[in-house]
């Protein structure tokens, strides 16, 4: 009788309860994903030797990978060889980025706030132990910027914003307690709050005036204000506004004294159900 079976049933290793089968085409997914991420960490293009020791597969492998992610867009080759992310990829990154709502809704906030402080306004969210910075907005004038990315990561419990989403979650010290866990909190400054019993003292406090800070706890000589934005829910912030100043020019009561003027300039944004 004829097998009428799709080819790939017919090459597939068998499935023997042990889930290799499975394992074996997550592993080869997960290889892709790796390349992509590995090209967009050079936007010069990198090399398939480099590439190959980088993310430590076989060649013939990574390069399997490399042409499903160029027959899909996601990747192109340069007259020397080189690798870098495709003009698909591009598009789409951008695309989605355009059209999500805290995007539209609230880079105008942003660039009153950086034009009003001179300093970087930023929109984050949480993503566990980390802040994710999803807009960015640099003053319109000043030789200092900051060097923050929009998609790059900072640790929740040493920055403005993250102390403030953290405020929203963790109301106890058992909750507090819970979320490090066996994991120890890095201190990125001699002034980063690291503790439980420090950590959930400042988090009390925080929900007690309704917005963080960062005196210098992320990064000496940066100090740091953030604001709560309810862009998708009204009981639960979906993420901060912040602005991040330079001690020597915006020191920190210069920002806490500005604080109503700065939620005046998230109108709605800024206000909760509660």
């Amino acid at each position: 009788m004829k097998d009428t079976r799709p080819p790939n049933h017919a090459t597939a290793p068998e499935d023997s309860g042990t889930g290799r089968a499975d394992d074996n085409r997550l592993v080869g997914s997960d290889r892709v994903l790796a390349v992509l991420k590995e090209l967009a960490r050079h936007p010069d293009g990198i090399g398939l030797e480099e590439l190959t020791r980088v993310i430590d597969s076989p060649k013939p492998t990574v390069h399997r990978a490399l042409g499903a992610l160029r027959r899909a867009g996601l990747a192109d080759q340069d007259v020397r060889g080189r690798y870098m992310l495709g003009d698909e990829f591009l598009r789409m990154a951008f695309a989605h980025h355009e059209a999500r709502p805290e995007h539209v809704r609230i880079r105008p906030v942003l660039e009153t706030l950086a034009a009003r402080f001179g300093e970087t306004a930023h929109y984050a969210v949480l993503d566990g132990r980390e802040v994710v910075y999803r807009a960015k907005v640099d003053p319109p004038s000043g030789a200092v910027r900051l060097a923050s990315t929009i998609g790059g990561r900072a640790p929740a419990h040493a920055t403005a914003v993250g102390k403030l989403l953290l405020a929203h979650r963790l109301d106890t010290r058992e909750a507090v307690e819970q979320w490090i866990a066996d994991a120890p909190l890095a201190r990125r400054t001699a002034r980063t709050v690291y503790m439980v019993d420090g950590l959930h003292r400042e988090l009390e406090a925080t929900r007690e005036r309704g917005y963080g800070v960062d005196d210098q706890e992320n990064e000496v000589g940066i100090n740091c204000l953030a604001i709560p934005v309810y862009v998708t829910s009204r009981i639960i912030p979906s993420g901060a506004v912040s602005i991040s100043a330079l001690t020597f020019r915006t020191p920190m009561k210069a920002l806490v004294d500005a604080v109503d003027d700065i939620r005046r300039a998230l109108g709605h944004l800024g206000e909760s159900g509660r």
